[in-house]
């Protein structure tokens, strides 16, 4: 099965070309060099004063990240999350492709916990919350019932990260998660960088170690809309996902175990397709989680071919996603309410974000037929993603 070469045993292999992910990635974005350098406004970006606070003594704050060619992210420690993403489209026109709030308190106050946010321990579903590593029960707090999601019910997406800048282009968040923290095991350390590339990328690199035989499963959940926050649903973006197979979950979005073949299935994005196409077809998949909500089993690739494309279909903008992850969930706002309002006022309304989280699959310490998101003592988690923008003219 082509997943195999994914395993931690050989993730290593697979994830040697990390270190110089930027250069490795020019032959994929060199073209896309026609984007200006005269980019400086930071009137977009919401206001770091917003996100300055103190929590459990640590202080947070919101970093601007700058790219040569004028791409702005703003992040804040709290949650590790993308709290803006700033990229020119088709009309020179700077816009924010994620939803986000302008402020921390929007942030705490909301019951949606994970807009932008770095997941973890382990991203996605657990069954029931437990799982078992070496003959030994662990029980997770069940906080999406009957299951533990996202790391469970205080995940690393609400703690306030240890940050350095080292330059412009550049964060570094490093966060320990204490032994049986949320019930799972060891002592795990934890750095991802970010960065914002000269070749309009947003670069995330995840790290970690363990002192204890642990279950790592790490992604970000940023919300996307590539005609910019506020602009509507996203049902006309145009979606391509490099994949021939899904997993099917039941009832409780928990994966069956089953590895699914997409052809004739609306989940079929092997061929460009508007999100909105086929999202309300009479199928059970789709009823269970009222729309896209599932994991895509990823076809062989590297960090020099997609596993997704995404075109904004107001905005001409084009977002092409590279991973070194065996699988991505791809989601479409189902959840949303319009109970918030987010950055500029506008609402979080039904379906007016999507998500593709990069990631090992669902359930995967439940399930070993699935790649292994077991993690040793003296092993290093590695895990690389890129969202990377061109502009589609006209």
């Amino acid at each position: 099965m082509h997943l195999l070469q994914f395993k931690p045993k050989n993730l290593m292999i697979v994830l040697g070309v990390i270190a110089g992910t930027i250069s490795s990635c020019k032959n994929t974005v060199k073209n896309n060099s026609t984007m200006t350098d005269s980019i400086t406004t930071d009137k977009a970006l919401p206001s770091p004063s917003g996100f300055e606070q103190t929590i459990d003594g640590k202080q947070v704050k919101l970093y601007i990240l700058k790219g040569k060619n004028g791409m702005q992210a703003a992040i804040t420690n709290y949650g590790g999350r993308i709290v803006s993403l700033l990229v020119k489209d088709q009309n020179n026109k700077m816009v924010d492709v994620v939803a986000g709030f302008d402020n921390l308190k929007g942030y705490q106050e909301s019951t949606s916990n994970y807009y932008g946010a770095l997941i973890g321990r382990y991203g996605n579903r657990i069954a029931n919350g437990h799982f078992k590593l070496d003959g030994k029960d662990y029980n997770l707090f069940i906080n999406n019932a009957p299951n533990t999601l996202h790391g469970g019910k205080v995940g690393f997406d609400s703690k306030v990260w240890d940050a350095e800048q080292p330059n412009e282009h550049q964060l570094v968040l490093t966060y320990h998660s204490a032994d049986m923290e949320e019930g799972f095991p060891g002592n795990l350390d934890v750095k991802v960088t970010y960065s914002v590339t000269r070749y309009n990328s947003l670069e995330i690199m995840y790290q970690a170690t363990t002192d204890k035989k642990t279950v790592v499963n790490l992604t970000n959940h940023a919300y996307f809309n590539l005609n910019g926050w506020g602009s509507g649903d996203i049902l006309k973006h145009v979606m391509q996902i490099n994949a021939d197979e899904y997993t099917p979950v039941d009832k409780n979005l928990i994966p069956t175990g089953k590895l699914a073949s997409l052809k004739e299935t609306p989940f079929d994005f092997r061929a460009p397709l508007p999100i909105g196409d086929r999202i309300n077809k009479d199928n059970e998949q789709l009823k269970i989680a009222n729309g896209y909500d599932h994991n895509y089993v990823l076809n062989k690739h590297n960090t020099q071919i997609p596993v997704a494309t995404v075109i904004g279909d107001q905005s001409g903008l084009i977002m092409k996603v590279f991973t070194t992850e065996p699988g991505m969930q791809f989601y479409t706002g189902n959840f949303m309410k319009g109970a918030y309002k987010m950055k500029g006022g506008h609402p979080d309304d039904f379906r007016t974000a999507f998500c593709l989280e990069t990631q090992h699959f669902p359930d995967s310490p439940n399930k070993p037929e699935f790649p292994s998101t077991v993690l040793e003592p003296g092993k290093t988690y590695k895990s690389l993603t890129l969202y990377q923008f061109e502009r589609k003219f006209h």
